[in-house]
């Protein structure tokens, strides 16, 4: 329904048009003039995406480990110089993650137990045995407790790479650990050993995250962007992608918020054009225009839109009177011209009291205000009047303008307002699981009719508003 709806729209606007410019009335002159098409402004889409994060915290939960152990535990130990040695337990609670701006902080509190001995040394050389193992955490000591935190810092490169920045912060103990009876606090030697792991964790997050290329992925969408789609028998839609953005990125509690722009300069034609493979280029600039405002070109082919008309007025009569005498005008066939200089040329062979050829011209213009098409200054062409002045003037008697002007205004209030639905029908759904969209459109109008040489060019503009959320993340794809 929505595709026809369209179509007619299209066909609405040449329907009865004519226009007023000197024509030869065998050989229509289809040369350009002086008019030119106003360049098809950029359409812009920005739209705000909403990833909820719960899906990644989840995920880091399963693939962060929760029992760490010194070196070689339990049978090995950890040994910091000549005199001391230890062991131990470490393990963690889950992971507490927050995020803001485009920084988040992934910490957890860590409990750990530890087994140590000491001996006397000097200048290197062992004088005493190892003390027996003093336990720190076991048993109804309970076990001590540091926090552990990494902060990380998101961004985006022109060049479609995410630099991830990890900072790995330094441990905070909560409990102090004195070993038994020799009274020494061996906490800084826990923290040491703990920094030392998370530095090397730190290092293969760096190598397998710290930056990450973007751009063949971004790249696939932009294949996809050039390709031509058949839409609804309306004819091929060419979306021509200009830049795409990403104008902000933030995180917020639970939330991360992408605003991606795309800009465009989409057409519609009833043939098919070639596809066109290009490079993605780099990211563009930021750009706070929020929503969509798209600009859309229909290119619409003389010949089709003839067939159309044709089927509109092919047959229609008109009776006059000339004194006593009764003369009829029937329209057997349309052509329709671009004539390249803002107006249509509508070529009518004609039969009834005589047969011949006409011309028309006129000017088809947009009423805003009333949602209509209407054409102004409809007029036979001079020199039609001219070739058969005299001979057939009744042809050019003002009932058939007239008559003409009455039935081409065509009320479009009724299809936009369907278009509307139809349209925010589509932008408010579940598009796959876990990815829905919510949209409006704000104004359906049309902003312009060009009768080029070659074809009827409809511009139209749609506003509107629309986002996304991820609700889930399916990370096994």
């Amino acid at each position: 329904m929505k595709g026809k709806a369209i179509f007619f729209f299209a066909s609405l606007f040449i329907v009865f048009t004519s226009y007023s410019q000197k024509i030869n009335s065998e050989n229509p002159d289809l040369s350009p003039g002086n008019f030119k098409l106003d360049s098809l402004p950029n359409s812009e889409i920005n739209i705000p995406i909403q990833i909820n994060l719960k899906p990644v915290f989840t995920m880091a939960e399963k693939s962060v480990d929760t029992l760490f152990t010194s070196p070689g535990y339990p049978d090995g130990w950890v040994q910091d110089g000549c005199a001391t040695r230890f062991k131990y337990v470490f393990r963690r609670s889950k992971l507490q993650m927050k995020a803001t701006g485009t920084s988040m902080n992934l910490g957890f509190t860590g409990y750990y137990k530890i087994v140590g001995s000491t001996r006397v040394c000097v200048n290197g050389t062992v004088i005493s045995p190892w003390t027996p193992a003093c336990r720190c955490g076991f048993g109804n000591e309970g076990e001590r407790r540091v926090n552990v935190s990494f902060t990380n810092s998101l961004s985006i490169q022109p060049d479609f790479k995410v630099k991830l920045g990890i900072k790995r912060n330094e441990p905070q103990a909560l409990d102090k650990c004195e070993v038994c009876f020799w009274g020494q606090d061996i906490t800084k030697e826990v923290l040491k050993g703990l920094t030392a792991e998370l530095d090397a964790a730190k290092k293969d997050l760096d190598k397998s995250y710290g930056t990450v290329d973007l751009k063949p992925r971004f790249q696939q969408v932009w294949n996809q962007l050039n390709k031509v789609y058949n839409i609804y028998g309306l004819g091929w839609l060419k979306i021509n992608p200009q830049k795409i953005r990403i104008n902000n990125l933030f995180a917020l509690n639970d939330s991360l918020n992408i605003f991606i722009g795309l800009s465009a300069k989409p057409s519609i034609g009833f043939e098919k054009p070639a596809e066109q493979t290009s490079a993605i280029p780099n990211l563009g600039t930021f750009s706070r225009q929020p929503g969509f405002s798209i600009f859309l070109d229909a290119v619409l082919n003389y010949d089709s839109l003839g067939n159309i008309l044709n089927q509109q007025v092919k047959g229609q009569e008109f009776d006059f009177k000339k004194g006593f005498i009764k003369k009829k005008f029937i329209i057997d066939e349309c052509k329709i011209y671009g004539g390249g200089f803002e107006k249509l040329i509508i070529k009518i062979k004609f039969s009834g009291t005589n047969n011949g050829v006409v011309y028309l011209v006129g000017k088809p213009v947009y009423n805003k205000e009333k949602r209509t098409i209407e054409v102004a200054d409809i007029d036979f062409d001079i020199k039609s009047k001219n070739v058969l002045l005299g001979s057939a003037d009744w042809i050019f008697n003002k009932k058939i303008t007239k008559e003409i002007s009455k039935n081409a205004r065509f009320e479009l209030g009724a299809y936009i307002d369907t278009a509307k639905l139809t349209i925010n029908k589509e932008l408010n759904k579940e598009w796959v699981k876990g990815i829905r969209s919510y949209g409006n459109i704000k104004d359906i109008s049309l902003i312009g009719i060009y009768p080029m040489q070659q074809h009827l060019i409809i511009r139209s503009n749609c506003a509107g508003d629309l986002s996304v959320k991820v609700e889930s993340i399916n990370f096994s794809l």
